[in-house]
C-alpha cells in the first residue's frame, strides 16, 4: 500500500489533507479548503499531478 490521504478540519471549519506515508511520517500537507469536496478535489489534483512532476531546485540560485 502506498500511503495515504488524510482529511481534518482546521482551526477556520475548513479542511485540510495530509499525505502520510506508510511509516506514519507526514509527507505533504495541502492548503486549507472551504469545502470538503474542494479539499477531495485537491487530492486528486495531486494524484494526477505528482507522478509527472519535475523537481525544480532553487537552491542554489543567489537572492
Amino acid at each position: 500500500m502506498a500511503g495515504r490521504f488524510i482529511i481534518s478540519k482546521d482551526e477556520e471549519g475548513g479542511f485540510r489533507f495530509a499525505l502520510v506515508a506508510n511509516n506514519g511520517q507526514t509527507l505533504a500537507v495541502g492548503e486549507g479548503f472551504p469545502t470538503k469536496v474542494a479539499c477531495v478535489n485537491g487530492i486528486e489534483t495531486v494524484r494526477r499531478n505528482a507522478p509527472e512532476a519535475v523537481i525544480d531546485d532553487q537552491s542554489e540560485q543567489s537572492a
